[in-house]
C-alpha cells in the first residue's frame, strides 16, 4: 500500500536541481487541477525527478517539447549510479552493456535503436534516425555505425565498478531468472505535453539485467514501450519487456483512451490485460504512464513499488502509483 511521504516543492525555472514530494496517487483525482496543468511531463521511477527538472528547464529555456524529452533522458543515461540506464547499466550474461531507446512525436514521426553497444546516448541516436533517415528502427552494428557516421563518439567497452561488482556476484550462480524492481526502478519512459497541446515521448534503458545476448525489450518497440498521438495522447512502459510487448501496451493505451476511457482508466485496463496475459503475473513488475491530450494523467503498475515523477513550471512530485496486486 503506497504511504504518505512529506511534499516539498521548489520551483524549476533557473535550476534543474529539484528536492521532489511525493504524494498518493489515490488522491490525485482531488487535484484536478494539477492534472490539467500544461506543459506536462510525466516519467517513470524515481530518476524521473531530475530528468523532469532538466525537461522542464528545456521547455522554459525555448526548447521543444522534443527537446525537453531527449534531454531529459539524457540525465539518467548519464547517471552513473544508475545500473538499469546508460553505459553503466547492468550487462546481459555474456558481460557485455547493449542499450535500447525510442523517441516519439505526436505527429506520428518516430525512431529507435536497439542492441546498441559504446554509445552514451541512444536517445539522441534514436532521435538521428528520426529525422535524418527514412527509417524507424537501426539495431546492432547498423545501429552503431549509424553513430560513427553522425559522429558520436565509442565509448570504451568496460563496465561501470558497481555493475561489475554486482555482475560477478551473478556469476557464482549465473542463475537466468528475470531481474526487474531490485532497485526500484529500471528503464525510464518519458511522456510530456507542452502549452499549446503538442506531445512527445522518450524511452531509454540498458534491459533486462543478465538478459541473453541479443535480447531486445519493449523501449525501442514503438507501440510497446511508447506511444505519441497528438489528437488523443500518450503512453509509455516499464518492467519485465517480454509481457509488455505482447499486448502491445503503449499502444493499447491510446487506443482505449481514443476510446473515451480516462488515462488512469485506460492504465489499469491495459495492466489487466498484461496480467491475463502472463501466467507468472506475481512474479513480474510493469507500470505504465498515460497523459490525454487535455493534461490529465493516470498511472497503473503490475505490483506495488512502482513510483513516477510529474513535473510542472512550478513542482516537481514523486507519486506513489497504486497497483494491481
Amino acid at each position: 500500500m503506497s504511504h504518505r511521504r512529506k511534499f516539498l516543492k521548489q520551483s524549476l525555472i533557473g535550476s534543474a536541481a529539484l528536492f521532489p514530494g511525493v504524494v498518493q496517487a489515490d488522491i490525485l483525482s482531488e487535484r484536478k487541477s494539477l492534472n490539467a496543468k500544461k506543459p506536462l511531463i510525466l516519467s517513470t521511477w524515481n530518476h524521473g525527478v531530475p530528468a523532469n527538472a532538466t525537461a522542464i528547464e528545456t521547455l522554459s529555456s525555448g526548447g521543444s517539447i522534443v527537446d525537453a524529452v531527449e534531454k531529459g533522458v539524457m540525465t539518467t543515461e548519464l547517471d552513473l549510479d544508475n545500473l538499469s540506464v546508460g553505459l553503466q547499466g547492468l550487462p546481459d550474461r555474456e558481460g557485455i552493456v547493449t542499450l535500447d531507446a525510442s523517441i516519439m512525436k505526436g505527429n506520428g514521426e518516430c525512431g529507435s535503436v536497439a542492441f546498441l553497444r559504446q554509445i552514451k546516448h541512444p536517445i539522441s541516436l534514436a532521435r538521428k534516425v528520426m529525422e535524418d533517415t527514412p527509417h524507424v528502427m537501426l539495431a546492432g552494428e547498423g545501429a552503431r555505425q549509424f553513430a560513427i557516421a553522425q559522429g558520436f563518439p565509442l565509448e570504451k567497452e568496460e563496465l561501470s565498478p558497481k555493475a561489475k561488482e554486482a555482475y560477478e556476484e551473478w556469476r557464482k550462480t549465473s542463475k537466468y531468472k528475470p531481474i526487474i524492481n531490485i532497485e526500484n526502478h529500471d528503464t525510464i519512459g518519458m511522456i510530456g505535453i507542452d502549452e499549446n497541446g503538442k506531445m512527445a515521448g522518450s524511452c531509454t534503458t540498458s534491459g533486462l539485467a543478465y538478459k541473453m545476448h541479443g535480447r531486445v525489450g519493449d523501449s525501442p518497440i514503438i507501440g510497446a514501450g511508447l506511444y505519441v498521438d497528438d489528437e488523443v495522447g500518450a503512453a509509455t512502459a516499464t518492467g519485465l519487456g517480454e509481457t509488455i510487448i505482447r499486448i502491445c501496451g503503449s499502444f493499447l493505451i491510446v487506443e482505449l483512451m481514443r476510446q473515451g476511457r480516462s488515462p488512469q482508466e485506460a492504465c489499469e485496463e491495459t495492466v489487466r490485460r498484461l496480467v491475463a496475459k502472463s501466467p507468472n503475473s506475481k512474479e513480474i513488475q510493469a507500470g505504465f504512464l498515460a497523459v490525454n491530450k487535455d493534461g490529465e494523467m493516470g498511472a497503473f503498475a503490475v505490483q506495488p513499488g512502482f513510483n513516477f515523477a510529474l513535473g510542472d513550471m512550478s513542482s516537481n512530485e514523486l507519486i506513489d502509483s497504486k497497483s494491481y496486486f
